[in-house]
C-alpha cells in the first residue's frame, strides 16, 4: 500500500527547520495562503503548534473541504476545538490512494505521536493466546501475546494470562504434551528427558518413547479441548475415575477426579451468549465532560471468554458517536484478532470503510451492526451498564483519592492561613548514640510523594548525637545548593534542589523549628515552618507555627496526611541509617592500610585468625604471608606500631 507524499508537505518540513535555525526573525507559515493549495483528494492531515509538537492527526475524503472548515470564522466549532486551533502553528499532510489508506495511515500517526486534541486510549491493552504449532512433526502448545501468519492455531484471546496458564497446566496433565524447544525429530535421543517426564506430564516424544500418530492423537484431544468440546474428555476422565476405584487405586482415582473437577472449572468460566458459535465484540461506553469509559465483551465460538473495559481521553468536543468510532480504529489496530462481527452501542461514521479495513485484516468478510431488539440489543446494555458502572466508581475513586491528596493539602493551608501550598519538604535526624548521625528530605506535592525529589544527607560537620547542629547542617546544605542551582538554571526548569517548598515540616517541635527559621533568614529566604508535635502516644497532635501550637483533630484528612509526612520522613530516614551501619559493620580495619585490599585481607585473616594476632606480629611474619610482600608487610608493621 503506497501513500504519495505531498510536494507540500516535504517543502514545509524543509521551511521549518529553516525557521527554527533562524529564530524568531525566521520565515512565517502563512496559514491562508496555504490553506489554497490543498488538494480535493484524500488523506491525512496533521497539526502542529508553535513547539513544532503534532497535536492532532485526522483523516479526509477531501483535504481541500476538511482541512478548511477548522478555520472558518462562521463555523462553530466549540470551545475545545476553538482551543486547539488557537494552538495550531502549522499543519502538513500527506496524499493517499483512497479513503481506506488513509483510514490506516491515520491510526499508524496516532498510535506514533499520541497527540493531545486526538482521543485516546489511556492504556495499550495486549491480550495472551495459546498458540498450537500444529506445523511442527511434534506440536507444542505456547502462551504467545502476538498472532503471527506460521500456520499454527491460535486460540483466544484471553482476558486473563492466569486462565491461559491454568489452561495449559491442565493440558500438560491431561494430554502430556511436550514444552522444551527441541527440533524434533532431528534431537530424538541426543538429550536426557526433562523434568515433566519424571512428573508424568510429557510421554517424551524426545527420547522415541511415543509414535508420532499417537502424539498427534493427542494433539486432536488439545484441539477439541480449546475449542471447547469437553464432553467427550469429561466422559474419558469419569470412566478412567471409576474404574481405578474398582481396582482399589484410590490415590489414581482422585487424580482423576481433580482433572475432572478443573475441566468443569474452566468450562464455568464461559458464559454462553448464542448458538451460532460465531466470534464477537460487543462494544459500549459511558461518558461524562472529561472522560469516556469503553466495555468491550469478547464472545468467542459462541461463549464469552471475557470482559475488559478501556479509558479514553476525550478529543475536543467530541459526540458519543465519535468516541466509540476511534477506540474501534485504535483498538483494533493493535489487536492481531478481528472477530467476524461487532456490535456496538450506537451507530457510526465510515462504517463501509472500517468493515473493509477489518476484513482485510481478518482475511474474512466483518460486519458491523447496531442491535435493535432481541438479545443481541440487551448484551450491548448489558455492556452499557457496566461501562456507566466503571465510570461512576472510578469518578467516586478519584474524588475519595483528591480529599487524601489535595484536599488535605487545601486543610493545612487553611489551618496556617498560607496563600497557596503545593508543595511540602520534611526533614528528620537518625542516629544511633550519634554513630553514623543522617539526615533526610522527603517531597510532597498536591498530597503525593515526589520519590525522585527524595534527598539523603550523611552528617559530615557534627560528632555525637547532636540532632540540632544536624539538622542545621542539612537544611544549609540542601538551600544553598538550592540557591546554587538557581543561578544556573532559567526559569520554569527547576528539579530538584532548585526548587524551593511551600511549607517545611519539621520532625520535632519548637527547637528544630527555631534551627530551620535561623538558616533560612542567614540564606535569605522566606519559607514557613512548622514542627509536627506529637501526644504521649506518638501520635500527631498539631502543628507549631508562629510560636504557637495549631490543636488539629485526628479524624480530618490534613491530620492523616501529616502523619504519613512524618512516618515517610521517619522511615526514609532510618532505612539510610540502617544502610549506613551495616556497611560499617562489614568494614575491617584492615581497609584503612595504604596497600591493602581484598586479597591481601583475606590473606592474613586466613593466616593469623585474629586483628590482635595481625597487630603483635613482626615484619618478618607478616612478610610470610601469601600475597603480602616486603613493601606491604612493613606498612601494616607500621600502622599498628606507629
Amino acid at each position: 500500500m503506497e501513500q504519495e507524499t505531498a510536494p507540500f508537505s516535504f517543502f514545509q518540513k524543509q521551511r521549518s527547520e529553516e525557521h527554527r535555525k533562524e529564530g524568531k526573525t525566521g520565515v512565517m507559515f502563512d496559514i491562508q495562503e496555504e490553506l489554497k493549495k490543498l488538494p480535493g483528494k484524500p488523506g491525512v492531515y496533521i497539526m502542529h503548534d508553535a513547539k513544532d509538537t503534532i497535536i492532532y492527526v485526522g483523516k479526509a475524503i477531501s483535504l481541500k473541504n476538511r482541512v478548511r472548515q477548522y478555520f472558518q470564522s462562521s463555523r462553530n466549532l466549540g470551545i475545545k476545538k476553538e482551543q486547539m486551533v488557537q494552538q495550531i502553528a502549522r499543519f502538513e499532510y500527506i496524499i493517499t490512494d483512497s479513503e481506506l489508506e488513509a483510514l490506516v495511515l491515520e491510526c499508524n500517526l496516532i498510535k506514533e505521536h499520541r497527540p493531545k486534541y486526538n482521543t485516546m486510549l489511556k492504556d495499550d491493552k495486549t491480550y495472551p493466546y495459546l498458540k498450537v504449532t500444529v506445523n511442527e512433526e511434534y506440536p507444542r502448545v505456547l502462551f504467545v501475546r502476538q498472532m503471527k501468519k506460521d500456520k499454527a492455531k491460535y486460540f483466544g484471546p484471553y482476558t486473563s494470562s492466569n486462565a491461559v496458564k491454568d489452561s495449559m497446566e491442565l493440558i500438560r496433565k491431561l494430554y502430556h504434551v511436550r514444552t522444551c524447544n527441541r527440533n524434533l525429530p532431528r534431537d530424538i535421543g541426543k538429550e536426557r528427558p526433562c523434568l515433566y517426564y519424571h512428573i508424568k506430564q510429557c510421554k517424551a516424544p524426545c527420547q522415541g518413547y511415543i509414535s508420532k500418530e499417537e502424539y498427534q492423537k493427542q494433539i486432536e484431544g488439545v484441539l477439541d479441548f480449546l475449542n471447547g468440546d469437553y464432553k467427550k474428555l469429561l466422559k474419558e476422565l469419569e470412566e478412567k475415575m471409576l474404574a481405578a476405584s474398582e481396582e482399589l487405586r484410590f490415590e489414581e482415582a482422585g487424580e482423576y477426579r481433580d482433572l475432572m473437577q478443573s475441566v468443569q472449572k474452566i468450562g464455568e468460566r464461559q458464559k454462553i451468549t448464542g448458538s451460532q458459535g460465531e466470534d464477537k465484540d460487543v462494544i459500549a461506553m459511558a461518558m461524562d465532560e472529561e472522560d469516556a469509559v469503553v466495555q468491550v465483551f469478547f464472545i468467542r465460538e459462541g461463549k464469552m471468554i471475557g470482559r475488559d473495559h478501556f479509558y479514553l481521553r476525550i478529543a475536543a468536543d467530541a459526540t458519543p458517536s465519535q468516541i466509540l468510532l476511534n477506540f474501534v480504529k485504535q483498538f483494533y489496530a493493535g489487536t492481531p484478532f478481528i472477530p467476524k462481527e461487532l456490535m456496538l452501542q450506537r451507530d457510526i461514521d465510515e462504517i463501509e470503510v472500517l468493515e473493509e479495513w477489518l476484513s482485510k485484516k481478518r482475511g474474512q468478510k466483518v460486519h458491523i451492526r447496531v442491535p435493535k431488539k432481541g438479545t443481541k440489543e440487551k448484551l450491548v446494555e448489558l455492556a452499557a451498564r457496566n461501562a456507566r458502572m466503571v465510570l461512576t466508581q472510578d469518578k467516586e475513586k478519584l474524588k475519595r483519592e483528591e480529599g487524601r491528596t489535595i484536599g488535605a493539602m487545601k486543610e493545612i493551608c487553611d489551618l496556617l492561613e498560607l496563600d497557596s501550598l503545593q508543595r511540602v519538604e520534611s526533614y528528620d535526624i537518625s542516629n544511633i548514640s550519634g554513630f553514623e548521625s543522617v539526615g533526610s528530605m522527603v517531597v510532597y506535592e498536591k498530597g503525593k510523594p515526589k520519590r525522585n525529589d527524595y534527598r539523603k544527607f550523611k552528617i559530615k560537620s557534627v560528632q555525637g548525637p547532636d540532632d540540632y547542629a544536624s539538622m542545621e547542617e542539612v537544611l544549609t546544605r540542601r538551600f544553598r545548593r538550592g540557591i546554587e542551582e538557581q543561578k544556573d538554571k532559567e526559569e520554569e526548569e527547576f528539579s530538584g534542589f532548585s526548587q524551593f517548598p511551600d511549607l517545611i515540616l519539621m520532625d520535632g517541635g519548637k527547637g528544630q523549628v527555631h534551627v530551620a527559621e535561623q538558616v533560612l533568614a542567614e540564606l535569605g529566604l522566606t519559607i514557613p515552618v512548622c514542627g509536627m508535635v506529637k501526644d504521649d502516644n506518638h501520635r500527631t497532635r498539631g502543628l507549631y507555627y508562629q510560636e504557637h501550637e495549631n490543636p488539629i483533630s485526628h479524624t480530618t484528612e490534613g491530620c492523616k496526611l501529616i502523619t504519613r509526612i512524618q512516618d515517610e520522613v521517619h522511615r526514609f530516614a532510618i532505612e539510610y541509617h540502617r544502610l549506613l551501619r551495616s556497611k560499617g559493620q562489614i568494614h575491617s580495619i584492615l581497609d584503612d592500610i595504604e596497600g591493602i585490599g581484598p586479597t591481601r585481607r583475606k590473606a592474613l585473616m586466613k593466616y593469623f585468625k585474629s586483628i590482635e594476632e595481625i597487630r603483635v606480629a613482626s615484619e618478618e611474619e607478616l612478610g610470610n604471608v601469601p600475597s603480602m610482600n616486603r613493601q606491604s608487610a612493613q606498612k601494616v608493621y607500621q600502622f599498628f606500631h606507629s
